[in-house]
């Protein structure tokens, strides 16, 4: 797993971009089953786009609210490829001081699986976004390379592995009862 990190100056933007587990990344990437994924018109992969969005902003909230990152105006943006980093689905930057950030997910068109799991990836990657964002008081300061940026990866993804597991593993009338602090 491969982790880019690029501190800037205080109260610039700090940009944290992501790689999930391979197995992750293997499914965003051509296979012998994406000869299965059909091809859509541009109308429709515009309209996935805009739904992927809006699922990802849901998810935000939700997540948002149990990391207790309310005080946070974070936003979310879908990209293509070419407008990341390589290899990576998505990243984050944030401004510490002025307490706001904008997640890019991939874009659905640059995935090859069912729509379905591009939206579970895509939940994914906003939950593990949000986790970077929780524990960058504490990893900041720290003398960054590639060996701890690798660890930091790996613990984030089990992270939002195990979250996203007890999430949806509940039954729909818990998440109904839950209760705000």
């Amino acid at each position: 797993m491969w982790l880019r990190f690029s501190p800037g100056s205080p109260g610039s933007f700090f940009p944290l971009v992501f790689l999930i587990a391979f197995s992750a990344l293997s499914a965003a990437q051509p296979s012998a089953s994406a000869s299965a994924h059909q091809r859509i018109s541009p109308a429709e992969a515009r309209h996935r786009s805009l739904v992927a969005e809006r699922f990802a902003t849901e998810r935000l909230a939700v997540w948002q609210q149990r990391l207790h990152l309310e005080d946070w105006k974070i936003s979310v943006v879908v990209a293509r490829t070419s407008d990341l980093k390589p290899r990576t689905l998505g990243n984050i930057h944030w401004d510490s001081d002025r307490k706001t950030a904008i997640i890019r997910v991939l874009d659905p068109a640059d995935y090859k699986m069912a729509f379905d799991d591009i939206l579970q990836d895509i939940e994914f990657t906003v939950v593990h976004e949000l986790i970077h964002l929780e524990l960058s008081p504490v990893l900041s300061p720290l003398q960054r390379n590639d060996a701890n940026r690798v660890e930091e990866e790996h613990a984030v993804n089990h992270m939002a592995e195990a979250l996203l597991k007890l999430d949806r593993t509940r039954p729909p009338a818990q998440h109904a009862a839950e209760p705000s602090r």
